[in-house]
């Protein structure tokens, strides 16, 4: 019997679950969740944003976007200059929350270094390597 072939949609998704799992190890210590800070860095990348914004860039619901900014905001790392309920929202990261997203960021720099660096499993290391040259700047 003949190996199956390769999937690259299975495969994909089988790294994308270790790192998943890595980066929620990595983050947990911050309080972040993978989710949590996928928003952080779309509230720094676009200030502003609204509720509905964050929701189609994060791939969530509105209703979770709300839940997870009230978590933000309890946590002092955004701010939501919402005048009041059904105006348009002044999302923003306050200045821990700047600070934290730097602090998960350098988590996320140590786990692309242990899954895709240079002592990393040669498949893995290729993975990365396509990865950034697929979405580098031209």
């Amino acid at each position: 019997m003949s190996a199956p072939p390769t999937s690259p949609s299975i495969v994909l998704l089988t790294v994308a679950r270790r790192i998943e799992g890595e980066l929620s190890a990595a983050l947990a210590p911050l309080g972040l969740t993978v989710s949590r800070l996928g928003l952080l860095g779309h509230i720094s990348g676009v200030p502003g944003a609204s509720f509905s914004e964050l929701a189609r860039m994060s791939g969530i619901s509105v209703q979770s976007v709300h839940t997870a900014v009230k978590a933000l905001v309890a946590a002092g790392l955004v701010q939501d200059g919402t005048a009041r309920a059904g105006a348009a929202s002044t999302i923003e990261l306050t200045s821990e929350g700047a600070a934290m997203l730097q602090e998960a960021m350098a988590a996320v720099s140590d786990v692309d270094d242990r899954l895709f660096g240079p002592d990393a499993d040669p498949a893995l290391r290729q993975v990365g390597d396509t990865v950034r040259i697929a979405f580098s700047a031209p």
